[in-house]
C-alpha cells in the first residue's frame, strides 16, 4: 500500500517524541538497576567485614591454644586461666629478650594475646577457663566481640550485636 505525501507526513508527526519516551524509560530502568547493584555491593562489604572479624576471633583463639601447647608445664598448672576481662594485662618481663619461667612466659603470652585481641576485635572481651585441672588440663577459650549493624536495634544501648567464639584445648605434659 502506498501512502500519499500528506499521509506520510501526518504519520511522522504523530510518532514524533516516541523515541524520547523510550529513552527516558530506559534511563529510569538502568538507574534503578544501578542503585540495586550499589546496595548489593554495600551489603557485601558489610558481610565481608563481619567475616573478617570472625576470622580474627578464630585465629586468636587458636593462637592462645598453641601458646598453651608450647608452654605445657604452665598450662597444666593452670597459669593460662583468665576471668572474664576487657583489658590487657601489663607484662613486667620481656620473655623474648630474657629467660623466663613457665609462669612468667604464660603471663607474657596472655599479655601479648590480649593486646592483639583488643586491637583486632571491636569491644572485645574474653575468658579462659580451666575446666579440668591436672594432667591433662582442659581449657575453654571464649572470645566475645560486638559487630555493628546499621538500622537494627539489638539492645537498648545501640545498634550492635555481640558475637562469641568458644574453643576447647586439652594440654597434657
Amino acid at each position: 500500500m502506498r501512502y500519499s505525501g500528506l499521509q506520510r507526513s501526518q504519520m511522522l508527526r504523530s510518532e514524533r517524541g516516541f523515541s524520547m519516551i523510550e529513552v527516558l524509560i530506559s534511563l529510569v530502568v538502568i538507574a534503578i538497576a544501578l542503585l540495586g547493584a550499589a546496595a548489593l555491593q554495600l551489603q557485601a562489604l558489610k558481610m565481608g567485614k563481619g567475616a573478617a572479624t570472625r576470622m580474627h576471633a578464630v585465629t586468636l583463639a587458636v593462637e592462645i591454644a598453641e601458646r598453651m601447647e608450647a608452654n605445657k608445664s604452665a598450662a597444666v598448672s593452670g597459669s593460662y586461666a583468665v576471668a572474664l576481662s576487657t583489658t590487657a594485662r601489663t607484662v613486667a618481663k620481656d620473655c623474648v629478650s630474657s629467660t623466663c619461667s613457665a609462669t612468667e612466659l604464660a603471663t607474657a603470652d596472655l599479655g601479648a594475646w590480649e593486646a592483639r585481641l583488643i586491637a583486632a576485635l571491636p569491644s572485645a572481651s574474653w575468658a579462659i577457663t580451666n575446666t579440668t585441672t591436672g594432667n591433662p588440663s582442659t581449657y575453654q577459650i571464649v572470645v566475645n566481640w560486638q559487630d555493628r549493624r546499621e538500622n537494627t536495634t539489638y539492645s537498648t544501648t545501640g545498634t550492635s550485636e555481640t558475637y562469641s567464639y568458644t574453643s576447647t584445648k586439652t594440654v597434657s605434659q
